[in-house]
C-alpha cells in the first residue's frame, strides 16, 4: 500500500499572483504564480523520497459574520477586532477544489478543515481567485488597455475659489468617475480651512488606504472645529482598515460615532454648518456610493451637493438617530432606512398603479445594484398588471422575472457590466408628467431596507432632473454591454438594429458636451 503524505502551501496574499520572465525572440512571458510553485514542488520537498508528486489549488471560505462580545469593560473597537482577529480560525462556510483532485485527498482535506457533506463544496477548475486577474501585467501594451480618461469637471462649478459660494446658490450633481472626485475633497478641506464654518458631521463607510478624506477632518479638528464621524467598524471585509483610521481620527480629537445596535450605518452624508451673520447657514452633500478617491475612479456614483435647508436640516436628524435611537424622526424630503425607505417607495409604486388605472401616463425607472426584496418585487408585479411601464437597469441579482405574461409583461431589465462597476441607485416615477426623481445608498434588498441606516434624497433642480433622466436613457439605451434578464436565465446579450451604444463611453461624451459652450 502507499504511503501517502499530504502538504498545503498557501499562496501568500502580499505578492503578485503573476510573474514576468524574461523576453526570448521579442515574445513575452508570463506564469501564474500558481504554476510556479507547481514548478518547484520538488525543490520545496527534497528533503523527502518519493516517487511522484501532485498538486491541486483548493480555496476556503470562513464565516465572516462578526461574533461581538457582551463585555462591558471593553470598547467598541477592542470588541471590532477581537472579532475580525476571531475569523482567522472560524468555521469555513465554501470549500472549492480542483474538479480533477484525487478523491482520497479530497476526503482527507475535508475532515481535516472540519467540511460536511451538507456545506458548500464546488468543484472548480484548475485556478480561483479570479479577482486577482486584475493585476494581471500589462507589458507596456497600451493598444490592449482601456485609454485612460481625464474626469470631467462640473459644469459651472470651478474648483477654483469658494465652493460653498457656488452651492449657496443652486444645487450640483457629480458623477463619478466622469467628474472629477476632487469636489469632494475640495468640500472637505474649505470646511476645515473656512473661519466661519462650525461643524462638520460625515458618514463613512469605506475609506482610502491614503485618505485625503480623513486628513481634511483632521486638520478641521486642529483648526477648531466640531468634528463628528460615524464610521461603520462592520463595513464587510474593510473592518480592520476602519478600525486603523477610527484609532487615529479618535486621538486627534474627531468625535467618533460607532453605529446603531442591531443596524449597520450604510448613508453616505455630510453636514456642514457655518456662521453666516447671524444666522447658521448649511451645507452638504448626499452620495450614492462611498467617500473614497480609488473606487470613485472605477465607481459609477452620483453626489449631490446642496445647500437646501430643508434637506440638510433632515440629514441633521439622522446624525441626532445615531446617539438617540430610541427617538424615531419623521422625515419629508429625506427616504430614511429602517423606518420609511420600503413604505415610501410602495406608496410612491402604488400612485404610479392608480395612475395607469386612471388612463395617465404611468411608469417607473430604477437603477440598483441588486434586487432581492420579494416585498417590492411582488408590488411592481402588481404595477406590471395594471398597465406601469418599468425598466430597471440592475448590475447584480435580481429576484424579478421580466416579461412573463400576465405577471410583468410591462417590465424590462437588463445588467450593464462595463469597464466601471455601475454603482448607484437612482428611482424614477412618472407622477403623471411631474417626474419624482431619487438618489439612495440603499438597494431594494431586505438588508438595506430593514437592517441598515440608509439614506435617499428627492432631487429638486430642474437641471439635475432632467440630468437624470438623460444619463438614465443613455444606459438604457446600451446595446453593446447590456445582458438582459429574461425567464429563461441566459443573461444574452442584447442585440438590436438600433446604433451601437456604449453607455459608460456614451456617458463621458454626454458630460464632454455639456461643457461645451
Amino acid at each position: 500500500e502507499k504511503d501517502i503524505k499530504y502538504a498545503l502551501i498557501e499562496i501568500p496574499k502580499g505578492i503578485e499572483r503573476f510573474v514576468v520572465l524574461p523576453r526570448i525572440d521579442d515574445k513575452d512571458y508570463i506564469i501564474i504564480l500558481d504554476d510556479l510553485i507547481r514548478y518547484s514542488l520538488r525543490r520545496i520537498f527534497n528533503m523527502f523520497s518519493y516517487d511522484s508528486i501532485t498538486a491541486h489549488m483548493i480555496k476556503i471560505t470562513r464565516d465572516a459574520e462578526l461574533d461581538i462580545d457582551s463585555d462591558l469593560s471593553k470598547s467598541f473597537i477592542e470588541k471590532i477586532s477581537s472579532s475580525v482577529e476571531g475569523r482567522k480560525i472560524s468555521d469555513p462556510v465554501r470549500f472549492v477544489y480542483d474538479e480533477s483532485i484525487e478523491k482520497d485527498t479530497l476526503q482527507f482535506l475535508k475532515e481535516k478543515m472540519g467540511v460536511g457533506d451538507t456545506d458548500s463544496v464546488i468543484p472548480g477548475g484548475r485556478y480561483h481567485n479570479r479577482r486577482d486577474y486584475m493585476g494581471f501585467p500589462s507589458l507596456g501594451r497600451q493598444d490592449l488597455m482601456y485609454d485612460k480618461i481625464k474626469p470631467l469637471p462640473v459644469k459651472g462649478l470651478s474648483l477654483e475659489g469658494s465652493l460653498l459660494e457656488r452651492i449657496a446658490k443652486k444645487d450640483y450633481l457629480q458623477y463619478t468617475p466622469y467628474h472629477t472626485f476632487s469636489y469632494v475633497i475640495k468640500f472637505l478641506k474649505e470646511a476645515a480651512l473656512d473661519p466661519k464654518v462650525r461643524s462638520i458631521k460625515i458618514t463613512v463607510y469605506r475609506l482610502a488606504r491614503n485618505s485625503q478624506v480623513a486628513s481634511s477632518l483632521i486638520n478641521a479638528v486642529k483648526n477648531g472645529k466640531q468634528v463628528t464621524m460615524q464610521i461603520e467598524l462592520r463595513a464587510r471585509f474593510d473592518e480592520q482598515a476602519n478600525i486603523g483610521y477610527a484609532e487615529q481620527l479618535q486621538a486627534e480629537g474627531v468625535e467618533l460615532i460607532f453605529g446603531v445596535p442591531g443596524l449597520k450605518v450604510h448613508s453616505k452624508i455630510c453636514v456642514i454648518e457655518r456662521e453666516e451673520g447671524d444666522k447658521i447657514k448649511r451645507y452638504g452633500f448626499i452620495s450614492t456610493g462611498n467617500f473614497n478617491e480609488a473606487t470613485a475612479r472605477i465607481y459609477t456614483d452620483y453626489t449631490l451637493f446642496t445647500a437646501h435647508e430643508p434637506i440638510l436640516k433632515e440629514v441633521n436628524k439622522v446624525f441626532d438617530f445615531f446617539t438617540t435611537t430610541y427617538k424615531i424622526n419623521k422625515y419629508k424630503h429625506l427616504v430614511v432606512s429602517p423606518h420609511y425607505t420600503k413604505s415610501y417607495f410602495l406608496n410612491l409604486i402604488q400612485n404610479e398603479i392608480l395612475n395607469a388605472r386612471a388612463g395617465k401616463k404611468a411608469y417607473i425607472k430604477i437603477k440598483m445594484n441588486s434586487f432581492t426584496s420579494y416585498k417590492m418585487v411582488d408590488k411592481l408585479y402588481e404595477a406590471s398588471n395594471a398597465g406601469v411601464k418599468i425598466q430597471m437597469i440592475i448590475r447584480g441579482i435580481c429576484c424579478l422575472i421580466p416579461g412573463v405574461p400576465g405577471m410583468s409583461e410591462n417590465i424590462e431589465a437588463i445588467s450593464v457590466v462595463d469597464k466601471f462597476l455601475e454603482h448607484p441607485r437612482v428611482f424614477i416615477f412618472g407622477n403623471d408628467g411631474d417626474p419624482k426623481i431619487y438618489i439612495s445608498s440603499a438597494d431594494w434588498m431586505t438588508r438595506n431596507l430593514d437592517n441598515r441606516v440608509e439614506v435617499g434624497c428627492q432631487i429638486y433642480d430642474g437641471d439635475i432632473k432632467q440630468e437624470m433622466i438623460d444619463t438614465f436613457e443613455i444606459s438604457w439605451n446600451d446595446n453593446v454591454k447590456a445582458r438582459v434578464f429574461s425567464e429563461k436565465q441566459d443573461n444574452a446579450y442584447r442585440n438590436n438594429n438600433k446604433p451601437k451604444v456604449r453607455s459608460q463611453f456614451a456617458m463621458y461624451d454626454y458630460y464632454l458636451n455639456k461643457l461645451k459652450p
